[in-house]
Formats: C-alpha cells, structure tokens, sequence
C-alpha cells in the first residue's frame, strides 16, 4: 500500500478525480465498497485507490499478476498508472518522488 499526497489547492473533487481517471486511462468504470474504488486491468489484478486520513492524500493497494508476460501489456499498464496518478494528486512523477522523499526524511527524524 502507498500513500501519495495532493497537490496544496487540489483535495477538493479527489473523489471525483479518483472516478474520472479510471474512466480516462483505463478505459473502466470501477467498483465501489466502502469508499475504496477498485478495477482489474492488464498487468494489475487489482488497482484499488481511497482517499486518505484528512482527504489531502490519494491511498493505492495494487496487486500485479506474476502470471503477465506480455512486456507490451506491462509496460502499457505502468505507463497508464502513471498519468492516473499524475491526473488524481496534479504532481508529477519528479514532484511525487521528492515529496515521498520528505515524508521519509520527516518521519526518520
């Protein structure tokens, strides 16, 4: 499970993103229970997404599927993955790594 923070000004329509991007990179409508939203996708088994204590982060739980091969498949569902992310938090995959890499630094202090 990993936790990625929001961009500051964006909390508000997380849920609504978290929708949309499903529709918009994977092609799927997701399945609800209990505020998680979860789909099945290409090299995914399982792609669950919330949204996290105080709504100022977006909370993924993927599975991959050992049995996928297809590096087409494999590659086409990490890059999918990535603009989701992109889309749900609006920070990039630079501005995503250097605010994990704060969080890690804060909580080793």
């Amino acid at each position: 499970m990993q936790e990625y923070p929001i961009k500051r000004g964006f909390t508000k329509g997380l849920e609504e993103r978290m929708v949309e991007g499903f529709t918009k990179f994977f092609g799927k409508r997701p399945e609800m229970r209990d505020g998680h939203y979860k789909i099945r996708y290409g090299a995914l088994i399982s792609l669950e997404v919330s949204v996290g204590e105080g709504g100022k982060t977006l909370v993924v739980d993927t599975e991959s599927d050992r049995n996928c091969t297809d590096d087409s498949v494999i590659l086409d569902t990490n890059h999918r993955f990535r603009q989701y992310l992109t889309f749900v938090t609006c920070l990039s995959t630079k501005e995503r790594a250097k605010k994990m890499k704060q969080s890690v630094e804060k909580s080793t202090q």
